[in-house]
C-alpha cells in the first residue's frame, strides 16, 4: 500500500486524515444539532436538525470502529505520541467517541422504538420498554457529549499550544501536511 495512504513515523496517511477531518466535522455538526435543540427547541432549524441527530450519530459510530481499526493495523507506523498525557488524551477521546454513541444505541433499543437510518432498519421496534437500559443512557449520554466536546476543545487547544510554543514540536503538520518552512 502506497506511503502517503498508510502512517508512517513522520505523519498520517490519507486513510487516518480522513477519517479524522471527516469525523471533526461530523462531530462539529453533532454538537450543532445539540446546541440548536437546547435554544431553538421546536423551530424549524431544530427540526431539521435534529432530524439528522441519529444518522449522523449511527455514522460517527461505524467511523469510530473503523477508525480503531485502522489505528491498530497502523499501530507500529503512527507518528509517536509527544508524551503520557498527549497518549491518555487521545485514550480518552477514542473511548468517548466510542461510549458516547453506545448509550445513545441503548437508549434507543430500550425506548421500544425502532432505528432506521437511511433506509436501513438497524434495530426492530416492540412494545413496551427497558427503563434498566434507558435510565443509564438518559443519564449519561448528554454529559459525556459534553466532556466529549470540552475534550476536543482542549485537543486542538494544544494543537495551536503546541504550535506556537518556541519549546514544543508542532504536531499540525502530522494531521495536514507541512504548513512551515
Amino acid at each position: 500500500m502506497s506511503s502517503v495512504v498508510k502512517d508512517s513515523q513522520q505523519r498520517y496517511g490519507l486513510v487516518s486524515r480522513a477519517l479524522h477531518w471527516g469525523m471533526a466535522a461530523l462531530l462539529a455538526w453533532q454538537f450543532f444539532t445539540t446546541v440548536v435543540r437546547v435554544l431553538l427547541e421546536d423551530s424549524a432549524l431544530d427540526e431539521f436538525a435534529w432530524g439528522t441527530h441519529k444518522t449522523v450519530g449511527t455514522l460517527l459510530m461505524a467511523l469510530i470502529v473503523l477508525r480503531l481499526l485502522w489505528a491498530l493495523a497502523n499501530r507500529l507506523e503512527r507518528p509517536p505520541s509527544l508524551n503520557r498525557m498527549a497518549l491518555l488524551g487521545h485514550m480518552a477521546l477514542y473511548a468517548l467517541m466510542l461510549v458516547v454513541p453506545t448509550f445513545a444505541l441503548l437508549r434507543q433499543y430500550g425506548s421500544g422504538r425502532e432505528l432506521t437510518v437511511l433506509g436501513w432498519q438497524l434495530m426492530p421496534g416492540f412494545d413496551g420498554k427497558l427503563e434498566w437500559m434507558m435510565t443509564p443512557a438518559n443519564l449519561l449520554h448528554g454529559w459525556l457529549g459534553w466532556i466529549l466536546l470540552a475534550m476536543i476543545v482542549g485537543h486542538v487547544a494544544m494543537t495551536f499550544y503546541h504550535r506556537r510554543s518556541a519549546t514544543q514540536e508542532d504536531v499540525l503538520p502530522r494531521m495536514v501536511g507541512k504548513l512551515r518552512d
